[in-house]
């Protein structure tokens, strides 16, 4: 599909953003606090954004304005004052680049051990663009692919796009990741994320998805994309120039056999009220694959049940799945957007009760927390005590997975760390099992950060399966993972393979 004139991709950062004619609504207060915390967190957006999401009658409250644009309260006071001297003031460059890289690594980067205990080796080499945390489940991160078409500013994603370096991952080609699949045959899916791998034209994303269709990894069923493009820049499946070829390339995955899974990020029930989002998920749901909505419950933005509820019946009326609620991870400026998980189970529960039973695919409210992804299913009282009922959707050790566990009430948690067992137990099931509920439970040798090794570093073929074949034979989840970070805690390697305390991150 085609129009006479499409739109044209325009992106404004901090440096741009002054161009855009809506800059000038914006009172010197709200302007201010855009030039100087964008200096800590990453601020990217786009014209459609602007023209089409925002409602500019309602600032500096409306949802989508509050998801893209920094504001003042995502910095401490004490911070922001500092930060506003030095920004302002225009002060050496070195002191600014020393105040936002400490603010920055005070914001808990990489939440969930991603780079102490998620990252994969293969002959002893940690890959610098993978994460394995679940054994069926491998992450992909290319490094075309590292930015996207507007951020969102609680993205826990952000160190990605600031300039970290040293806490990046990216992988320039998928050579080790084909050559690390093929000794993990316990593994079914693949999840190519980013940043946004949709940010990639057409021809340069087909040569990270080629490989994964050849006949010696038949063992993945299941090739995922997650994207935010479907709210941000829907023109990418419609109007953009290769828009069609992306979507032969979908049907080209589904007709060799395996799942195309567009795992599409909203937020907000206004992201899919537009005619251009919604043939957004017309055209991918007719090639065959499948669209699955999530995102996490934010504060300032989507606290509203009716919100969710009318994106799900949207998503389900269009063709797309339901999938999850996240709670906001605790990275980035999680006190300005997280809520008491409370509140979060209340807001989900009352959008889940507004919709019919096709959409009620949806689970949640999820933490993809240190050692799974944990689902607060309910508040209720047994024997006297009021508990939280949880269990896990997903985890590290498969044996956790649906287990019911129960946590004693408390109306301020905010995150899986906050909680403590109920019923006078001192450990949650899984702790007693050599699990933690955070990387922080560990030593410091064993969260030493994981250094990443570029591919191009090293030695030319160095990439072989030799030394991760026996990881394989056990069906490992993270092959080596355990000699790299563990110094010996018990339990650092359980039957299935996974490690003592490893994270989250699809």
């Amino acid at each position: 599909m085609t129009t006479a004139t499409p739109a044209k991709f325009k992106p404004y950062t901090r440096q741009t953003i002054t161009h855009a004619r809506q800059w000038e609504w914006l009172t010197p207060d709200l302007q201010e606090a855009v030039q100087v915390v964008s200096h800590v967190l990453p601020f990217r957006t786009n014209e459609y954004v602007l023209d089409q999401l925002i409602d500019w009658n309602n600032i500096p409250d409306d949802p989508i304005y509050r998801l893209v644009f920094p504001h003042r309260d995502m910095l401490a006071p004490r911070d922001y004052a500092q930060l506003r001297e030095l920004v302002l003031g225009n002060a050496n460059p070195d002191a600014l680049a020393a105040l936002v890289r400490k603010l920055r690594l005070q914001m808990n980067p990489h939440p969930a051990g991603q780079m102490t205990h998620n990252v994969p080796h293969l002959d002893g080499v940690p890959l610098r663009g993978l994460q394995h945390k679940y054994k069926e489940t491998v992450l992909f991160f290319p490094s075309a692919g590292q930015t996207c078409h507007a951020y969102c500013t609680f993205c826990f994603r952000w160190p990605q796009f600031v300039g970290m370096d040293d806490l990046k991952f990216d992988a320039r080609e998928s050579t080790e990741l084909a050559a690390y699949l093929k000794t993990q045959p316990q593994v079914t899916d693949v999840l190519i994320t980013g940043g946004d791998p949709l940010v990639m034209n057409t021809r340069s994303l087909e040569a990270f998805i080629e490989p994964l269709l050849a006949p010696e990894l038949a063992h993945i069923q299941n090739i995922r994309i997650g994207t935010k493009s479907v709210a941000y820049w829907p023109q990418r499946f419609v109007t953009d120039r290769d828009a069609d070829d992306l979507l032969r390339l979908f049907e080209r995955v589904v007709a060799a056999g395996k799942n195309m899974a567009i795992m599409g990020h909203y937020n907000h029930a206004v992201e899919l009220r537009q005619d251009i989002a919604q043939q957004a998920v017309k055209r991918i749901v007719n090639t065959g694959a499948t669209l699955r909505m999530q995102g996490p419950l934010i504060r300032h933005i989507n606290e509203d049940p009716k919100s969710w509820a009318e994106l799900w019946q949207t998503g389900v009326r269009l063709g797309a799945i339901p999938y999850y609620m996240f709670v906001e991870r605790d990275t980035g400026p999680h006190d300005y957007f997280q809520l008491p998980l409370v509140r979060a189970h209340e807001i989900f529960q009352a959008a889940y009760q507004m919709v019919s039973g096709l959409a009620r695919t949806v689970r949640g409210p999820s933490m993809s927390a240190f050692p799974g992804k944990v689902v607060i299913d309910g508040v209720v009282t047994i024997g006297g005590e009021k508990v939280f009922a949880l269990q896990f959707l997903q985890a590290r050790n498969p044996d956790w997975v649906r287990r019911p566990f129960y946590a004693k009430f408390d109306p301020h948690a905010t995150w899986l760390d906050d909680l403590k067992p109920a019923f006078g137990h001192d450990k949650f099931f899984f702790e007693e099992e050599g699990g933690s509920r955070s990387e922080h439970g560990h030593a410091p040798g064993d969260r030493k950060v994981i250094q990443l090794v570029p591919a191009s570093s090293r030695a030319a073929g160095s990439v072989s399966t030799s030394g991760a074949s026996s990881a394989s034979s056990n069906n490992s989840t993270i092959s080596t993972i355990g000699a790299a970070v563990s110094t010996g805690t018990a339990g650092a390697a359980s039957a299935t393979g996974s490690t003592a305390s490893a994270p989250s991150a699809a």
